[in-house]
């Protein structure tokens, strides 16, 4: 009777174990992984490159010029009587690169301390995950008309998101989880076996896991802004206007063919555990028809063992069932949408050889609503919604014309992260709002021929790290770029430019605790965060 209330206990504990949070919180990632910016220059949700002419030099903020509809909206009143229009085109590759690793105090000494090294993990525990994305075709136009005082103005781009990233290997915010399962089988069959007697022949003498999973994302935050110019005088024009946004996200993945080695096999777990009831269920049954025989036969201390065998047998059973149903195959297909309005105002001042642009943009509340397809997690609902704001911004920038042919530029931008609500308030971990600082120049060589080239220093609150994942991080960078405006005729003008930008890395540590077995297992985590991005664009602007 001591050795079935024992099992008993282990049971329970091991049913807690495979209920699986852990699991459960692996398939969370996939809903939400990549939410955060994918091809960009600016905050961390925000897109500044609307226009190539900001991808040849950044610091366009004081600039009079038909980019100026995003960059500097009041100084585009100052441009010539009539319309104007560019047209851009922008190519985007982006990599992130995550080196995750995984160290588990409680099991040093064995083969389960650094897990990863179980699964392709190097000596040291860590485990490379990479993701890549790619963006053929980014449009984006802006528009002018001006008529003496008034000007009237319109621009579509992409102001959020932008593009599809894909890891063919998952994330260690899956792994972590799986790659437990071989020291926490090989603990709880321990300690069943010198409780109970009964192995459950759950160890192994060459661990190693598997798992297949995969993750594609896609986001777009498509930005329609209409405002307003007035030419107060020959020196100052104002500007008012808002930017319609509509937040487009699609998150496919899943998680399959969980494995791991027991008794030298290389086991889907799924399939081990379905046998596994099989087998118990079956013997459970056989037992109880002994059990019944001896009774029948008066031999009742025989009966007695083999039903208390057989109760053994069926919890063992019930255990195995709800474990396979936590190892199971798991997908998700969710697609998120919604839509804000942010105000925008603006100011410049004009002198003769220097201009100066201001302009504020307010923070743009809204959700985005899940639309799911398929969700094996039960946490993503059909119709749930989740805050997605677009943090308000503030810009100023100068130009000077040291020569008739040659001039200078800065500029500033502050982001209001921290007012705009993010994904499980995540903005709460930022230590700061986003700064940048911007330079640039630009050379007429001819009449026709203009160079020029920019750079731009991003720095992001992130403090502690603790708002960075590998499911979403942003990075703080330099970013240089360089191009050429070639006039075609009169009234058209060619623009091209090529911008990089080169991302600090970033090594967080934390600790998180891993509930198995009625204990409490605390797993070390390192992450080193690392990203590449590139961005080559060209674009026609039209004077009519």
């Amino acid at each position: 009777m001591e050795k079935q209330n024992n099992l008993s206990n282990f049971a329970a504990k091991f049913y807690k174990f495979f209920q699986m949070k852990h699991l459960r919180l692996v398939c969370v990632v996939i809903a939400i992984a990549l939410s955060g910016n994918t091809i960009k220059a600016g905050g961390i949700l925000t897109n500044t490159n609307q226009n190539i002419a900001f991808n040849r030099n950044f610091a366009r903020d004081g600039v009079i010029a038909i980019d100026g509809v995003y960059s500097n909206p009041a100084g585009v009143a100052f441009l010539s009587n009539g319309f104007h229009l560019s047209l851009n085109w922008q190519m985007a590759f982006q990599t992130r690169t995550i080196n995750s690793g995984l160290t588990v105090p409680a099991f040093a000494g064995t083969p389960f301390e650094k897990p990863f090294t179980m699964n392709g993990g190097d000596a040291d525990g860590i485990k490379t995950f990479k993701g890549e994305a790619t963006v053929p075709f980014i449009p984006s136009f802006q528009a002018a008309y001006n008529t003496d005082k008034w000007g009237f103005q319109a621009s579509f781009a992409l102001t959020g998101g932008g593009g599809k990233c894909k890891f063919d290997n998952g994330l260690a915010s899956f792994e972590r989880q799986v790659a437990m399962l071989p020291g926490m089988l090989y603990a709880v069959n321990s300690k069943i076996l010198a409780s109970t007697g009964m192995d459950l022949g759950l160890g192994s003498s060459t661990p190693s896991y598997s798992v297949n999973s995969f993750l594609n994302g896609q986001q777009y935050a498509l930005g329609l802004q209409l405002g307003v110019t007035y030419k107060i005088n020959e020196h100052i024009a104002v500007y008012a206007g808002g930017r319609f946004t509509y937040n487009l996200n699609k998150y496919e993945g899943q998680i399959t063919d969980i494995s791991a080695n027991i008794a030298g096999e290389n086991q889907n777990l799924y399939q081990y555990f379905g046998n596994m009831v099989s087998t118990y269920s079956a013997n459970a049954s056989a037992l109880s028809q002994k059990a019944s025989a001896a009774s029948a036969a008066g031999d009742e201390a025989t009966a007695a063992a083999l039903t208390q065998k057989a109760a053994l047998c069926t919890q063992v059973a019930g255990v195995a069932e709800t474990t396979k149903a936590s190892v199971a195959d798991r997908y998700i297909s969710c697609k998120q949408t919604g839509w804000g309005i942010q105000p925008i105002i603006g100011i410049d001042y004009k002198a003769e050889r220097f201009n100066i642009g201001a302009r504020l943009e307010f923070t743009n509340h809204y959700d985005v609503t899940n639309k799911t397809t398929i969700d094996d997690t039960g946490m993503f609902a059909d119709g749930a919604k989740t805050p997605s704001d677009m943090p308000g911004l503030f810009t100023v920038g100068a130009q000077y014309e040291v020569l008739p042919t040659l001039r200078v530029m800065g500029g500033f931008h502050y982001f209001f992260d921290k007012n705009a609500d993010m994904t499980n308030n995540k903005q709460r971990h930022l230590d700061g709002n986003t700064t940048e600082y911007l330079a640039g120049v630009e050379w007429d060589i001819t009449d026709k021929i203009m160079v020029s080239a920019g750079g731009q220093r991003t720095n992001y609150g992130l403090g502690d790290g603790e708002f960075l994942s590998d499911m979403s991080f942003s990075l703080d960078s330099y970013s240089a770029g360089f191009g050429a405006k070639v006039r075609l005729s009169d009234k058209v003008a060619l623009n091209v430019a090529y911008f990089w930008t080169m991302y600090d890395s970033y090594d967080k540590s934390y600790n998180q605790a891993f509930q198995a077995a009625g204990q409490e297992i605390s797993m070390q985590c390192t992450d080193h965060f690392k990203r590449t991005n590139r961005v080559l664009g060209a674009g026609i602007d039209i004077d009519f």
